[in-house]
């Protein structure tokens, strides 16, 4: 039953081992949502790319876990390739299918915005797709978590047969703003 999955999900660093179902949960995105704006999705060995990539970057990479059954995955990336971006990174979530709605993206929001605090990131991004389906739930998600809508990009985007907004939201970590940064 998965109605409990919240209270017993465990959240950990993401490995090799879990590619085939970050793959998996991540086709799923591409194929029938617009969290992701890929067309076709990466096989195994270009998510394993990116995940250490991600990791060699410096960046958390996390797992939501239950009975050893991956539910969902969230990591933190460049905002920016820019360097005066370098304390501001963009988040990225996806959850399998029967995970959706349960409280697991909050348990990784939550996650991976401490992880960033504790690497002395500032300020962290949100791009969510057009505003319909699942990323209403994700917008959702992120003001529960202290996010703020700061723009809308109008119809900057095409998949599935439709033009797609993409909607820019904002939260600040750590010290924020309130002093400069430490690298």
């Amino acid at each position: 039953m998965i109605a409990s999955t919240v209270t017993t999900s465990l959240i950990r660093p993401a490995s090799p081992a879990d590619i085939p179902a970050i793959a998996a949960i991540y086709a799923h995105a591409v194929l029938h949502g617009t969290a992701s704006w890929e067309l076709e999705p990466p096989g195994e060995a270009e998510m394993l790319r990116r995940l250490d990539a991600t990791l060699a970057d410096g960046y958390p990479y996390l797992i939501a876990e239950r009975s050893g059954r991956v539910l969902g995955y969230a990591y933190a990336g460049a905002y920016r390739p820019r360097p005066a971006y370098r304390t501001t990174v963009e988040n990225s979530i996806y959850l399998a299918p029967e995970a959706q709605g349960l409280g697991i993206g909050g348990l990784l929001l939550g996650a991976l915005m401490q992880a960033c605090t504790e690497r002395g990131f500032r300020q962290m991004i949100a791009v969510i797709g057009d505003g319909t389906g699942a990323s209403i739930g994700s917008r959702r998600l992120h003001e529960k978590a202290g996010f703020r809508l700061i723009g809308i990009a109008e119809k900057v985007g095409f998949k599935h047969g439709r033009w797609l907004d993409q909607m820019l939201m904002q939260r600040e970590l750590g010290k924020g703003n309130r002093t400069p940064p430490e690298f």
